[in-house]
């Protein structure tokens, strides 16, 4: 398929995406991301291996665009953990030592 990545054409298949990242290790994902294979790669990752531009040049709409139509599983951003803020008791009782004296 014919896709349009940074003002430049591209003719990918999903048999030439899965070769070209065949052997590339995935970066942490921060952000959007493909599954190729069974590894998880973010987006701009995919983008520069699979066009060989500048991850500036692109953006990341228009790789999961291309990878969508080729068939990948394309996810949104992570959730962030949430974060665990102690209650005002909690907080007074380790501002207090008690959480050390064992009581």
């Amino acid at each position: 398929m014919r896709f349009v990545i940074a003002r430049y054409p591209f003719d990918l298949t999903k048999s030439g995406v899965l070769a070209s990242m065949r052997g590339v290790t995935p970066e942490i994902v921060t952000g959007e991301s493909v599954t190729i294979g069974r590894r998880r790669y973010p987006v701009k990752q995919v983008g520069q291996v699979i066009t060989r531009q500048d991850r500036r040049d692109f953006t990341g709409g228009e790789v999961i665009r291309a990878m969508t139509r080729l068939g990948f599983t394309c996810h949104a951003r992570p959730d962030a953990a949430p974060v665990r803020v102690p209650t005002p008791l909690q907080t007074a009782s380790a501002l207090l030592g008690a959480a050390s004296m064992g009581v």
